[in-house]
């Protein structure tokens, strides 16, 4: 099994070029389906996770060819409407296919997803808004089989303002018949950048990146071409990463507006980023401060992803503070992994209080999700000795390139296979 060995205590500097975004690509794959024409998408990350929608794509018939960082899908081989069951709970982010399978074929089958045990996700608000769309969605064994006539347009609710859900009736609502709106929808930058895949495309959408979304349905799309924008989630957790170090990092390919919540929060902990159009430079502060409240939200809020890589830093930061997580239930597993380390971590339910400690130690530390590996990364990054981190798969979800990166400022870290 890999993992990695960080021998902590290196300041990071340099220069670092951010990679798509993760949860732009995965819901843009998937709307690929629904022209059945041939779509050419550029800066792709390589990442596990799309290597799982490639091969779901692939299974489904479509020809899906990959170079370097360009993606080249022709979806109109595609010939099965089942999803293979191993892949969809390798990754939650596969139940977004429903609505593009949905959209071009009026049928699919597709098992109940899978991802990071990160607390409770229910897909309720994606089933409710494709039912009132005209979908009729089974539940058996574990399996979704969802049919349908003819998707018609519609005004939805959401009760949430779901990132899944308000992708999942984008891409059913494309080629629907009439106009579908959609009420408190997701406004995080990866709903604008699937608008403008699917507008480049043919579609005609408005609004994404505000809380109503419309979409007029469309007879059928076109090829197109489209290029995924930077990863916001990876920008934070690098400029964690050179705040935690009293390093020194520039940050090139960015969009500013997509850190702000994050630079705000780091500037409140003494960290110092100068923002220069697409790149930050981002100083770590001899002295760390805590704070007061963190609280994550839906964007344009404290995004929850960043949730423990802040909190790696707040371990060694000068006080107490409490961090408040709204988004999901389960978000702390990596905060009894930080303990190990000698952080002073104290969870209540969904709050969290961490005091502050002068020093952090190696320890053998496993990661449970995603960002919560990330958050291990950057303790060992600063910690006295040693780290080792089991599970590193999750990390590789998200991350292209971690250990290359983190060497090429500094690091001291390796990958044990």
């Amino acid at each position: 099994m890999e993992k990695y060995i960080i021998n902590g205590g290196h300041k990071l500097s340099g220069e670092l070029s951010i990679q798509g975004a993760k949860n732009s690509v995965l819901p843009i794959l998937a709307a690929t389906v629904i022209s059945g024409k041939t779509s050419v998408i550029s800066n792709i990350p390589k990442l596990r996770d799309v290597d799982i929608m490639i091969k779901i794509l692939s299974s489904l018939g479509a020809g899906v060819t990959l170079d370097d960082d360009v993606i080249y899908v022709d979806s109109s081989t595609i010939n099965k409407i089942e999803v293979p069951e191993e892949l969809v709970r390798e990754m939650r982010s596969s139940i977004i296919i429903m609505g593009a399978m949905l959209a071009r074929f009026g049928e699919v089958k597709i098992a109940f997803p899978g991802g990071c045990e990160i607390g409770p996700r229910p897909i309720d608000l994606h089933l409710k808004s494709l039912r009132q769309m005209g979908a009729v969605i089974e539940e058996a064994h574990g399996f979704l089989e969802c049919k349908t006539t003819g998707l018609k347009g519609c005004e939805i609710q959401l009760d949430y303002p779901s990132v899944g859900a308000t992708e999942n009736i984008m891409l059913a609502a494309v080629t629907a018949e009439g106009v579908t709106t959609i009420r408190n929808a997701a406004r995080e930058p990866e709903i604008v950048d699937l608008q403008y895949y699917l507008n480049e495309a043919g579609a005609r959408i408005v609004g994404a990146g505000t809380s109503i979304i419309t979409i007029e349905g469309v007879k059928e799309l076109r090829d197109c071409k489209h290029r995924i924008i930077p990863d916001r989630i990876v920008a934070g957790t690098y400029m964690a990463a050179a705040a935690i170090t009293k390093g020194e990092i520039i940050i090139k390919d960015i969009i500013t507006d997509h850190l702000l919540s994050i630079i705000a929060k780091l500037r409140e902990a003494g960290v110092i980023v100068y923002a220069n159009g697409n790149a930050l430079k981002v100083i770590g502060p001899n002295k760390l401060y805590a704070l007061e409240m963190l609280q994550t939200l839906p964007y344009p809020g404290f995004p929850t992803d960043m949730q423990a890589q802040i909190m790696a830093l707040l371990t060694i930061a000068n006080g107490t503070s409490i961090v408040n997580e709204t988004v999901f239930e389960n978000r702390f597993k990596h905060a009894e992994e930080l303990t190990r380390m000698g952080a002073n971590i104290k969870t209540f339910g969904k709050v969290a209080v961490i005091k502050g400690v002068k020093e952090l130690t190696g320890a053998k530390v496993a990661a449970k999700d995603l960002r919560g590996g990330a958050a291990l990364v950057l303790a060992g990054l600063v910690a006295q000795g040693s780290t080792e981190i089991e599970n590193i798969y999750h990390i590789n979800r998200g991350y292209e390139n971690m250990v290359e990166n983190l060497r090429s400022l500094g690091a001291d870290i390796k990958i044990i296979r």
